[in-house]
């Protein structure tokens, strides 16, 4: 007969998960708003909906991960902007309908659990959820042996909004002869990594500690920077502008995010020279030789939103965006689209 073996000889330590879940408590209970019910620890997390506060309420949700971002932090040792990134990629994506933030729920998988960088990760996840004033009431940390190499792990974000119907940003009030704004992004934000990766440590020799001429910071930093979160700069708008539609720029750049927004009978036209760019995209791009088209459908090269909204708001929308911190261009316009002309052109 062989020796009763245990879970945590094949790799998975309950007691210490235990251990961890009591350890990020406080940490979480930080980023509770209204209408949280409860503490971590339940079967579900438990979020009351004031519906004597919405006439008609439209819940939006959204999913996202970090991606091969996640690779970086693991080469620095450094895991305390990713959870940055995880809100902001799911929580930028429902404030596009203009929804408030609600709550948030991560996924985070180890094949052994590391408790400091674990705990690193999940104070960058209620920092974010605290620039977006959003709850953390539940997740899910999973031991699995096997599946991932020693440091390595993976993050995934949930997150669920609130609207009103008749307050919803869907694209259709768009029309010809609106504007479209650009909000500056941080930096590389959280796409398009793989092919950094390719460049930078496969193609050439980089290390993370490299001083690049033309970067302010040391590579590694460069690339952790957390992407922005947008929300609370995107509702004070809202309250007072007729935004006509909100494009987060993720995968796909300008090129394949921008359309998702605009009507049938609309193009835009998106002027290349109308924001500064920051130095990390033309360093990768000549580094790499990225043509042109692939730069604009794998980066967001500077903006990490776009609004569109009447032209008569656009003075407007600027006073109030410089007002909140946001560095912000005029970067385009919507103009007809004719039968089969792309939906966005680049002059």
């Amino acid at each position: 007969m062989t020796e009763p073996t245990s879970y945590k000889e094949a790799g998975v330590d309950i007691d210490k998960a235990d251990t961890f879940v009591q350890t990020i408590r406080p940490l979480v209970k930080a980023t509770h708003r209204t209408g949280v019910i409860g503490e971590i620890g339940g079967f579900g997390g438990l979020f009351h909906l004031d519906v004597e506060k919405y006439r008609n309420p439209v819940l939006v949700s959204s999913t996202d991960g970090v991606g091969t971002k996640i690779k970086i932090a693991v080469l620095m040792d450094r895991h305390h902007t990713v959870g940055i990134d995880l809100v902001a990629m799911c929580v930028n994506d429902i404030i596009t309908c203009g929804a408030v933030p609600l709550f948030f729920l991560d996924y985070l998988a180890m094949g052994r659990l590391a408790p400091e960088t674990a705990v690193q990760i999940i104070e960058g996840i209620t920092n974010g959820c605290r620039q977006a004033r959003c709850s953390l009431i539940g997740g899910e940390t999973a031991e699995m042996p096997g599946m991932y190499q020693p440091g390595d792990y993976d993050l995934a974000g949930f997150v669920v909004g609130v609207v009103e119907r008749d307050h919803l940003v869907d694209g259709s009030d768009m029309a010809v002869g609106h504007c479209l704004i650009g909000l500056a992004s941080s930096g590389l934000h959280s796409n398009g990594y793989s092919l950094v990766r390719k460049i930078l440590f496969e193609q050439y020799d980089y290390s993370v500690n490299d001083e690049i001429p033309g970067l302010a910071e040391p590579l590694g930093e460069e690339l952790l920077k957390p992407t922005r979160i947008y929300s609370e700069t995107v509702l004070n708008l809202l309250r007072d502008f007729p935004i006509s539609g909100i494009c987060h720029i993720t995968g796909g750049g300008l090129s394949d995010n921008v359309p998702r927004i605009l009507p049938r009978s609309c193009q835009a036209v998106i002027n290349l020279a109308s924001w500064p760019v920051p130095p990390i995209f033309p360093f990768l791009q000549n580094l790499g030789s990225i043509p042109p088209p692939e730069m604009l459908r794998t980066f967001n090269n500077g903006i990490g939103l776009v609004l569109a909204l009447p032209s008569e708001h656009q003075n407007d929308v600027l006073l109030r965006l410089q007002g909140l911190q946001e560095e912000a261009y005029v970067i385009g316009d919507i103009v007809e689209r004719k039968n089969d002309a792309p939906p966005v052109v680049f002059i």
